[in-house]
């Protein structure tokens, strides 16, 4: 189904909106129309330039309880909150420290929650769209990432759990990327068989749709790109 100018001047949120997948949702999302704020902690890229359609908000910690809540009480409005930030790291369980699993559950679960939360108390009885992008890894799961894996099967847990409390009003799902392919992954692993890898452009139509209002009843859903 088509989204074009599906988010004539409504507000989107893009966590992670400065990443590679996040600034192919962003990019998706302005062209449907959308107002979208992008937090992020240290500097914008050069080449993201703040306009009447994309609002750049530094200085917030996605792990920072009470940041995260001035972030989305100051929102003019909201419709959607997509929770694309997040982080890796490769570690089999023996060489993974609790350090290590803090630090994926900071950047992952944490964040997508704190999001989730604030975005459902911003969208009020008025309803919207939360999106959370999850990962493979949390549901078709294998060795050597254990923190990682442990961080995404909670957001996989969060979206069910939010979408049947907060439904019909606000519906929730998540996105389950294989390997996305970007720069840095590219670099990270040359010789790896890139064919089922997930591009960007395809993840972000995928939650642009699930975002739009044309889905009018879609929740708790998991959805493999």
């Amino acid at each position: 189904m088509s989204t074009e100018r599906a988010f004539d001047g409504l507000h989107v949120v893009v966590t992670g909106g400065t990443g590679a997948l996040g600034r192919a949702v962003v990019d998706a999302f302005v062209a449907a129309g959308a107002i979208c704020h992008v937090p992020h902690r240290g500097a914008a890229p050069a080449d993201m330039k703040a306009s009447e359609q994309l609002r750049l908000v530094g200085g917030v910690e996605l792990s920072d309880e009470a940041r995260v809540a001035r972030f989305y009480a100051d929102l003019p409005g909201l419709w959607a909150s997509v929770h694309a930030a997040g982080g890796f790291a490769m570690a089999p369980a023996l060489a993974t420290s609790l350090a290590d699993l803090r630090a994926q559950l900071d950047q992952n679960l944490v964040s997508a929650f704190l999001c989730s939360r604030e975005a459902a108390r911003r969208m009020g009885a008025a309803g919207g769209r939360v999106v959370n992008v999850a990962s493979r890894a949390g549901v078709d799961i294998d060795g050597g990432k254990l923190a990682y894996t442990i961080a995404k099967a909670g957001v996989v847990a969060l979206t069910r759990a939010l979408a049947a409390e907060l439904g019909p009003a606000v519906l929730v799902n998540a996105i389950l990327p294989s390997t996305i392919d970007t720069a840095a992954n590219r670099a990270a692993m040359p010789s790896a068989d890139r064919s089922r890898w997930s591009q960007p452009a395809d993840i972000a139509r995928a939650i642009s749709w699930l975002s739009s209002p044309e889905n009018a009843n879609t929740t708790g859903a998991l959805v493999p790109v």
